[in-house]
């Protein structure tokens, strides 16, 4: 016949059972992957929770057995247990009875050490190395004491071995881009006298044909007193 307890109500008196503040006692602070110090994740030994007899045992007593189990999974983040119980909820007792007997610690087994293998992801060489150490020896308890106890201790000695990360330095301020840079002489546009001394300027342009007209204005005048000045002679002589 099906339980007449539902699911969410088992849940429910799971957290009033003795197994329940078990959970409670905190453990001390670890490293977790970033070498942070964070609370330890406690794996429960489930198999502490079975403590009558399963061929005995009546509907009330295997469905709140089996809400204990899924929380424990939840809290744990196990990969397949939590979605097995679910099911295995919503079947019979009979079914339900058979499963607690037969495959539950199977799974939560198998779920175990899938935790194991995923904490390599990752991880530094002394946490790879005691967690292959653990999957070789397989079985419950080297698994949970890994996972307690054996993951941290690794990690310790892998976060200490990290190099310790040099502080940064500021760059030393340099000068400011917009500092004042001192002016060039300033090339002069006015001519310079070719070969002279004296700095005088030359004639050019408008001025030069000016000298040229006075100049030969000057030889016209010369050359017509000296035409003047040898007729006279002449008429004197004669």
């Amino acid at each position: 016949m099906r339980g007449k307890i539902p699911a969410g109500i088992a849940i429910a008196l799971a957290f009033m059972v003795p197994a329940a503040p078990a959970m409670a006692q905190s453990a001390s602070p670890g490293l977790d992957q970033n070498c942070q110090t964070v609370e330890r994740k406690t794996f429960k030994d489930i198999r502490e929770l079975f403590t009558f007899d399963l061929d005995t045992a009546n509907v009330g007593q295997l469905r709140l057995l089996t809400a204990q189990l899924l929380h424990y999974a939840n809290t744990e983040a196990l990969p397949t247990l939590p979605d097995v119980i679910q099911e295995r909820l919503g079947g019979t007792s009979d079914d339900l009875r058979a499963w607690l007997k037969n495959d539950a610690q199977k799974v939560w087994t198998i779920d175990l050490r899938i935790k194991v293998g995923q904490t390599m992801t990752g991880a530094g060489t002394n946490v790879k190395e005691a967690a292959q150490k653990t999957l070789d020896a397989e079985g419950v308890e080297p698994y949970l004491a890994y996972l307690n106890e054996g993951l941290y201790a690794a990690r310790a000695v892998d976060c200490a071995s990290q190099p310790t990360p040099t502080p940064t330095t500021q760059p030393t301020p340099t000068a400011s881009a917009t500092s004042t840079v001192a002016p060039t002489a300033a090339t002069s546009t006015s001519p310079v006298a070719a070969g002279g001394d004296g700095g005088g300027l030359p004639v050019t342009g408008a001025d030069t044909a000016t000298v040229a007209g006075i100049g030969g204005a000057l030889l016209l005048v010369g050359g017509a007193s000296f035409v003047i000045a040898r007729r006279r002679r002449s008429r004197f002589v004669a």
